[in-house]
């Protein structure tokens, strides 16, 4: 089962908000890239592994604020309409 139909990871979104699914998911797409999964981390050296974190944070703060630029600029060329 995926984790995004299982029920506790749905509870999980919805105390945390949508936001930390969307950032967990793209930490978990970083390390993937380098050939890690976010489990093996701790059996790397602390140092190595703080320093593919700090990277993938980086990454990550890069996808949202890509993903908001998206949606403001979809905003100002099509404004929503009103009901």
């Amino acid at each position: 089962m995926s984790e995004e139909f299982d029920p506790k990871y749905v509870d999980k979104v919805i105390v945390e908000g949508p936001q930390s699914a969307l950032e967990r998911r793209f930490i978990r797409e970083y390390l993937l890239d380098k050939g890690y999964r976010l489990e093996e981390l701790k059996k790397l050296p602390e140092e190595e592994a703080k320093q593919l974190m700090s990277e993938a944070c980086k990454y990550v703060s890069l996808k949202l604020a890509e993903i908001e630029s998206r949606a403001k600029f979809r905003e100002k060329i099509r404004p929503p309409t009103s009901s």
